[in-house]
């Protein structure tokens, strides 16, 4: 996707940033922000009460707002608040309500990594030695709010931003209008909303809120005659739900393949799994799992559904759409270029990070099928030297080419933001060696070879830990499944020194 340029093309006067999400990318973020000490005021908005973002498990509970059959609008609104008892006694001795807000989050039950400890961590925190080499979301939200300790000062929690709009100035002076307003109880709706005016906003509210369920034919007399039937992996929580049931998953990524995996062990079988193409991530051929091609027609006469390959399967009793989420921002209506149309990709982006008319607004971990993490942490450095001026970005006409380039070799669709390996490896090998143009530049994100030679090598450590069933509770590095890289450097003399740099 070629280098970056660094021509100079403007002087950022930022002094105040509000950043939108307190999960891994919002936390990452102000903490490089921070080490410009280059910034008068950092705020954090988060709309739950804890940090973590999509990494918090929400409760079983009936679908939220966004979700809709066939669900092909990624215009979904605001996110609202799922209110459930609350347990804090502070609140009944203060006399306010008993109610808690949560927000839907796609985690379930039994959710594992599918990327080892040793590649998913940020570069200066480790996850506890003890904690299994594909850690639990338990474990990996603990370890979230561990890492947020030394920023929590700047987060205000509980307060939902509703809109971002740019406001007028002098030329090259821009100030953006962030509107907020307290999550709030039934019984006060009348909180009021409240303005403050930054210099710059990074928007880290993820991309895992708006599901994607598509337009197949027949589909939605298939859900009115069939109600609850249909549902999207967003909302999936534990196999128990399914079980005996004759279940089709359709899609095989990460999340597809795992919850599959976890239903086929209870359903009536075999699972029938529906997928376009072969999965990298896939391990193999399953007695309890039966791979189809994708679904062409809903048949509802019969609750059945029929495959590109002509196969009719009847009587279904759960269909799982594990296919993906819209990128959606409704603070963000008024911009104009907009960012979404489709709400396949993110657009008018350079570097997949700044809005190229005002690069003040920035957004962190767009990408998919990457490391989140030291992403994450690759770009906030970036950003925080952009706009401390220790970093230059080229003009507005090379930002638009180097868009203009990569949808000409992606598409223009949902593969634009999809950087497999090894592309995730060079784009944040592109990050952290433009980071480091700027002066006293520490090599917070520099990993070495050995990071990207797991990085190559993570679907089949996954495969392993695995095959290990109950027994990879107990495993605790790479090492043990037989994957060690100091032994293949020595058995490949010479070969580590090509690998790339990663982080």
């Amino acid at each position: 996707m070629g280098s970056i340029s660094t021509e100079a093309a403007r002087h950022f006067n930022v002094k105040s940033i509000a950043i939108i999400g307190a999960g891994p990318s919002g936390v990452a973020a102000a903490k490089y922000l921070r080490a410009e000490n280059a910034f008068n005021r950092i705020t954090i908005f988060e709309q739950r009460s804890t940090t973590g973002g999509t990494w918090n498990l929400t409760p079983s509970h009936p679908k939220d707002s966004f979700f809709n059959i066939p669900n092909t609008n990624p215009n979904a609104g605001l996110d609202k608040p799922i209110w459930q008892h609350s347990d804090s006694a502070w609140k009944s001795l203060n006399g306010e309500s008993n109610e808690e807000a949560i927000f839907m989050s796609p985690l379930y039950e039994r959710l594992e990594t599918n990327i080892p400890r040793t590649l998913m961590r940020f570069s200066d925190f480790d996850f506890p030695v003890d904690a299994q080499l594909f850690p639990t979301h338990e474990t990996v939200t603990k370890y979230l709010d561990d890492y947020a300790e030394d920023v929590k000062d700047m987060i205000v929690f509980g307060v939902q931003v509703t809109d971002v709009r740019l406001v007028g100035g002098e030329e090259r002076s821009e100030k953006w209008r962030v509107k907020t307003k307290p999550v709030v109880s039934h019984g006060n709706r009348d909180a009021e909303e409240k303005e403050e005016v930054f210099d710059a906003v990074v928007v880290a509210n993820g991309h895992y809120n708006v599901p994607y369920v598509p337009d197949i034919k027949g589909i939605g007399e298939w859900d009115r005659r069939h109600p609850g039937v249909i549902s999207h992996s967003k909302y999936y929580r534990r196999p128990d739900e399914f079980k005996a049931k004759k279940v089709v998953v359709v899609g095989n990524s990460a999340s597809g393949l795992d919850i599959g995996s976890q239903i086929a062990q209870v359903c009536h079988p075999p699972l029938l799994q529906s997928q376009r193409s072969e999965s990298y991530l896939s391990p193999g051929p399953s007695p309890l799992k039966l791979e189809l091609p994708e679904i062409t027609e809903f048949l509802s006469d019969s609750r059945a559904v029929r495959f590109a390959n002509g196969r009719i399967e009847r009587d279904i009793d759960a269909i799982l759409f594990c296919t993906g989420y819209f990128y959606s921002f409704p603070f963000l209506q008024s911009l104009d270029p907009p960012l979404t149309s489709t709400g396949e990709r993110t657009e008018n982006l350079y570097r997949h990070i700044f809005y190229r008319p005002c690069p003040t607004l920035v957004f962190l971990t767009l990408l998919q099928k990457i490391i989140p993490f030291p992403l994450a942490e690759a770009q906030a450095a970036a950003v925080a030297r952009v706009w401390s001026n220790r970093l230059r970005l080229p003009d507005e006409q090379s930002m638009r080419e180097w868009e203009e380039g990569v949808a000409r070799e992606r598409g223009r669709g949902k593969e634009f933001h999809v950087l497999s390996f090894p592309r995730d490896a060079d784009y944040i090998n592109d990050l952290h060696d433009w980071s480091l143009q700027a002066d006293e530049t520490e090599e917070a994100q520099s990993k070495g070879p050995k990071q990207y030679w797991l990085r190559e090598r993570f679907p089949a450590i996954k495969k392993a830990f695995a095959e290990r069933g109950e027994g990879r509770r107990d495993v605790r590095s790479v090492e043990e499944l037989g994957f060690d890289f100091e032994r293949w450097s020595k058995q490949n003399s010479g070969k580590s020194d090509d690998l790339l740099r990663w982080g």
